[in-house]
């Protein structure tokens, strides 16, 4: 009898054990049990923001059409609305950018024509001029220096060291 009663109470446990996560699903171990947030794992598809609903959509349609659910004409209309909205999502999101970016290597320039659009130039495109940048000469005016100069000899601007 103390045999069957055992057997009993171990079923009802590990039925107990099995069920648990169902039944409770906040108790589960990726949970805080203090504060009941996720600490890791976070669902993608929980993410209910406009701008992810509508990336979501685009690569369902996708899908759809690749494996023949979705008529072409179903799938043009269908993307125009959810490429509107994606755009409307992510322009209303992040701010926007600088119209051209501004680029911390400094661009040759010539002392007549100014800043020359080779990144890589040694002399002018229009006049033939050596760069102020190029080694050895003088960024203010474009004289050759002399050897081991702190000074141009020309314009007397201090040369970098």
């Amino acid at each position: 009898m103390f045999e069957l009663i055992a057997g009993i109470l171990l079923a009802a446990g590990a039925v107990f054990f099995v069920l648990q996560p169902i039944l409770r699903p906040e108790m589960t171990g990726n949970e805080n049990r203090e504060t009941g947030s996720v600490d890791e794992g976070d669902d993608p598809d929980d993410d209910l923001s406009p701008r992810a609903v509508a990336l979501r959509a685009l690569k369902e349609i996708e899908f759809d059409r690749a494996t023949g659910k979705l008529s072409d004409a179903d799938y043009e209309t269908l993307r125009t609305r959810y490429t509107s909205e994606a755009l409307a999502a992510l322009r209303t999101e992040q701010p926007a950018a600088p119209s051209s970016p501004v680029s911390r290597v400094p661009s040759p320039a010539c002392p007549s024509h100014g800043p020359r659009p080779e990144t890589d130039a040694q002399f002018c495109s229009d006049c033939g001029r050596r760069l102020a940048t190029a080694p050895g000469y003088c960024a203010r005016c474009g004289t050759a220096l002399e050897h081991d100069a702190h000074y141009c000899h020309s314009c007397g601007a201090r040369v970098a060291a």
